[in-house]
């Protein structure tokens, strides 16, 4: 189930202080200059300051370094090329849409079910409402599960969203049992037909271990509804967070087992090479990117557009 193509110049606008840090910092490190050892170090400083990643900028460097010796790169613009290469080589082929349920023999309807999880203020709720959106561009109907009922205003708000967008809501009582939230948003996917079923959950940091079960039980909840549920279940990470994001995807994935990333933010930081670090670290997809403020802002993630948008001029 894509979302939505991946626009090369949405994407450039969203990365525009990523890029004036990042590519911008790399053409003035490295155009119109001879490669030497010295370059090559101001250039390792230069990726890992952009969240980039240790153990990324080491191999790339490394792949320099071998080039230049064997004098394959003699100049700062062939290590520009070299990197868009390298950069868009570390994301394999692979299907990026979001995975559906599989439909019953009997002719029953199973709604595909997308489970939501995040760090508070990582724009959980946000994310979740332009998901919404997105799907219901494309003739689904979609259903929402407000599971974040401790937060105070937080049903609220996703509840202003719904109504922003047309999408219907099912919700409970201020400090309810999410997990029987999502039980009857479960029973109402299913008597009323819906394509997709997508439940927002509270945020909760990914080292408050009661939390976590409490996450982990509703997942089971859902599991135990609906066949194969949930289908899908994004983590979405703030970008702006840096290399605590790497944590959290690995922390949310023992819990209740990440299928995909939703990078947010992602306009809002001059960092934006953690998308690079993230996929360095764990094998886990980034599916979507958030490039702005408005319930259209969602992007399917796509790896040559991010590093084109990376070293636009």
């Amino acid at each position: 189930m894509a979302i939505l193509r991946s626009v090369v110049s949405r994407v450039s606008q969203a990365l525009s202080r990523t890029r004036e840090t990042f590519a911008g910092g790399l053409r003035s490190v490295l155009a119109g200059r001879k490669l030497d050892a010295a370059l090559i170090a101001e250039l390792e400083e230069r990726l890992i300051k952009a969240d980039v990643g240790v153990t990324t900028t080491g191999r790339l460097i490394e792949g320099i370094r071998a080039d230049y010796k064997a004098g394959k790169l003699a100049t700062g613009d062939d290590v520009i090329g070299y990197l868009k290469r390298e950069l868009v080589a570390l994301w394999p082929e692979s299907d990026r849409a979001l995975i559906e349920a599989e439909q019953s023999g009997d002719g029953t309807k199973i709604p595909t079910v997308i489970f939501v999880a995040g760090v508070n203020g990582a724009g959980k709720t946000t994310s979740v409402a332009k998901i919404a959106y997105a799907l219901r561009a494309q003739g689904k109907t979609v259903l929402l599960a407000a599971c974040d009922t401790f937060r105070a205003g937080a049903v609220h708000q996703l509840e202003i969203w719904s109504d922003r967008i047309g999408v219907e809501m099912v919700k409970g009582q201020q400090g309810g049992d999410p997990a029987a939230v999502a039980f009857d948003a479960c029973e109402a996917a299913l008597s009323r037909g819906v394509d997709v079923l997508l439940i927002d959950t509270a945020g909760r940091l990914h080292t408050q271990d009661p939390l976590m079960r409490q996450l982990t039980k509703i997942h089971s909840v859902v599991g135990k509804k609906i066949p194969g549920a949930p289908h899908e279940t994004l983590l979405i990470v703030d970008a702006t967070a840096g290399q605590n994001a790497i944590r959290q995807a690995e922390e949310f994935t023992r819990a209740i087992g990440i299928t995909g990333l939703f990078l947010s933010k992602l306009d809002g930081t001059a960092r934006g090479g953690v998308a690079i670090a993230i996929r360095e670290a764990i094998d886990i997809p980034v599916k979507l990117i958030g490039v702005g403020e408005r319930p259209e802002d969602v992007e399917t993630f796509d790896p040559e557009t991010y590093v084109e948008a990376l070293f636009a001029v």
